[in-house]
């Protein structure tokens, strides 16, 4: 069978659960992934307000306690040339590490992000002849990633199999906004709220 090592980008995953209405269980998400072959790691990657609140810390360890190895990395504050002041934090480097540094124990990687900046390390590990897996929603992926890919899985399509029941997100419905959101996935642009739940 085949051995299996899961990536989830944590900002792309929850703003597609906000495009698509519906939120994810991410126990479900280990299980559907791992059904593929022999699930050897699973990383989660996301970006925390500090100091962290109670409900992050929690959701943090539920993620640890299901199995994820969980990476971090504080939001930061920096201010934009109109004055605007934003809260962001980047984890594509941790993503690309831990894919690269990993590739000898697993022979797929499923990455859940939409990100095109993935394109050059997923080819470089298709020629290493790893197999690609993305899965997002088709708004949320660029064309290059998904090119670069052996598998394409629109979320949409695996519902039934990784939904979180009886939880629901507010839809975007202001496609502007979520262009503007949504365009560099692995930036959080506000601290987490009282009413997220990543």
């Amino acid at each position: 069978m085949e051995r299996i090592a899961l990536f989830i980008d944590g900002a792309n995953v929850y703003a597609a659960a906000k495009r698509l209405g519906w939120n994810f269980d991410h126990r479900k998400i280990l299980e559907h992934f791992a059904a593929y072959g022999t699930l050897y790691n699973a990383f989660y990657y996301t970006a925390i307000p500090m100091p962290m609140d109670d409900k992050q810390k929690r959701f943090i360890d539920a993620l640890t306690y299901m199995g994820y190895t969980v990476r971090t990395r504080p939001l930061r504050e920096t201010t934009d040339e109109n004055g605007d002041t934003y809260r962001r934090a980047s984890l594509d480097i941790e993503l690309v590490t831990d894919l690269l540094s990993t590739s000898e124990r697993y022979d797929a990687a499923v990455l859940l992000t939409g990100d095109g900046d993935f394109e050059r390390p997923v080819e470089v590990l298709r020629a290493r002849g790893k197999r690609i897996v993305v899965a997002c929603i088709p708004e949320m992926t660029s064309y290059e990633l998904r090119n670069a890919a052996d598998e394409y899985v629109d979320f949409k399509e695996i519902r039934a199999a990784v939904e979180r029941p009886g939880y629901r997100l507010p839809s975007e419905g202001h496609p502007s906004r979520e262009r503007a959101e949504t365009s560099r996935p692995f930036y959080a642009t506000v601290a987490l709220s009282e009413s997220d739940d990543r």
